[in-house]
């Protein structure tokens, strides 16, 4: 191998140790994390015994998941029974690798090392582990994985609860991935390209797409929550009917797997929505962010990952403050809601691109992000106040009045 191909390599396994173990300490704190929030919107104090402010506590859940008494149905399918956390815990540890959390860092090495011998790389560095032109697609495709480590938990484990909850999880992940893909395909239209960094120099010439693609991200958002198995949207492991779901029969570090999965995919989900709406690492109303040093990188870094710990807290937020969905109402809100509006926003906006670039003319990025964010302010008072007829937007309140009205009496 020549000294670039060595250096290369040896960058790669560096930023690839170092994403695998911020996700892996990232999720253990985020468990402490989602506590604090439950514990601060319920008004107690949540852990704090376990070291100074309860910090210790996922250490503490760590060990205990480690040294506690692994069991198995003496009638489930061992292998699949043992094959299902992993096939949950593989894909979700490794989508995070191709989002980009920082600019690139610009590297000049020269070095000799042991064993290696010369190494050199020249240039930016992409800060993400992996450079892939088919990014978002790249997510789509990993994620969808996650649906048969679950499935197989259900139906391995030979109880009826865990099998609803592997079959509810099934139903449910493949309903709303189809949501999810068509919702970023205007994504595509109006940036050109799959891959990350694009997006975000697509955004950094114009708007940032929350702007321009506002019912993108609105459908994009729902389906995340549904993909990860969050509230309003976690009927496949609703405890007061499945006693746990899809994993009521595993325990230990097995059981762990799945925690760290569902953690792993609120990451990813919440790294996929600041970077495909909200700019990514870049820096608003300047351009010194895309001038490329090591304190660009450092200070981009921190403004991603500022936007993702928003998403991720506003995750933790709808779980401690919705209920549950009936699982009609989850399989309806799929298909007959968000699949129609993502289908006829495609069309909308393929047609306002055509119209926009061909006929008017106008092909500077902010002119396009300013024209497509007008026509969201038509479509999302469309879609809210006038397709809803009150039936999300502005609840029962008005059907209650109504049925009050022609009471007898009323």
């Amino acid at each position: 191998m020549s000294p670039a191909e060595k250096g290369y390599l040896l960058l790669a396994i560096v930023k690839m140790l170092a994403v695998f173990t911020m996700v892996m300490v990232g999720v253990a704190l985020l468990t402490l994390m989602e506590r604090k929030v439950a514990g601060w919107m319920q008004n107690r104090p949540g852990p704090n015994r376990v070291g100074p402010m309860g910090i210790l506590q996922p250490a503490a859940d760590g060990i205990k998941n480690f040294i506690k008494e692994e069991t198995r149905p003496a009638s489930a399918s061992s292998f699949l029974f043992l094959l299902a956390p992993a096939l949950s815990f593989i894909p979700a540890v490794m989508l995070i690798a191709v989002i980009p959390l920082a600019a690139p860092l610009p590297v000049n090495l020269d070095a000799t090392l042991p064993l290696l011998g010369a190494v050199s790389y020249h240039g930016a560095m992409p800060m993400s582990v992996a450079e892939l032109p088919i990014g978002f697609v790249f997510i789509l495709a990993f994620s969808s994985l996650g649906v048969y480590g679950i499935a197989l938990a259900g139906w391995s484990s030979n109880s009826k609860y865990s099998l609803i909850g592997g079959l509810r999880a099934s139903a449910q992940l493949i309903s709303y991935e189809v949501a999810m893909g068509l919702s970023l395909i205007p994504v595509l239209l109006v940036s050109g390209n799959a891959s990350f960094s694009e997006i975000i120099t697509r955004q950094q010439q114009g708007l940032w797409f929350i702007l321009p693609l506002f019912l993108s991200f609105f459908v994009f958002l729902i389906s995340g929550f549904a993909e990860t198995n969050r509230l309003p949207f976690d009927l496949p492991e609703a405890e007061s009917e499945l006693v746990a779901g899809y994993h009521a029969e595993y325990s230990a570090m097995k059981f762990s797997l799945f925690m760290i999965a569902e953690y792993a995919h609120i990451v990813t989900v919440a790294a996929m929505v600041a970077t495909l709406f909200f700019g990514g690492w870049d820096i608003p109303f300047t351009h010194w962010d895309e001038q490329g040093g090591m304190l660009q990188t450092v200070v981009t870094h921190g403004f991603f990952f500022a936007k993702m710990f928003f998403w991720i807290f506003f995750v933790m937020w709808i779980r401690w403050t919705l209920p549950r969905f009936r699982y009609d109402q989850l399989m309806a809100m799929g298909w007959k809601f968000l699949l129609p509006l993502a289908l006829v926003y495609i069309m909308v906006i393929a047609v306002a691109i055509q119209v926009v670039e061909r006929v008017l003319g106008w092909t500077d990025p902010r002119a396009m992000g300013g024209a497509l964010f007008a026509l969201n302010l038509v479509l999302g008072w469309l879609v809210f106040f006038v397709v809803d007829r009150g039936h999300i937007v502005r609840g029962i309140a008005p059907r209650a009045r109504a049925a009050a009205a022609v009471r007898p009496g009323a």
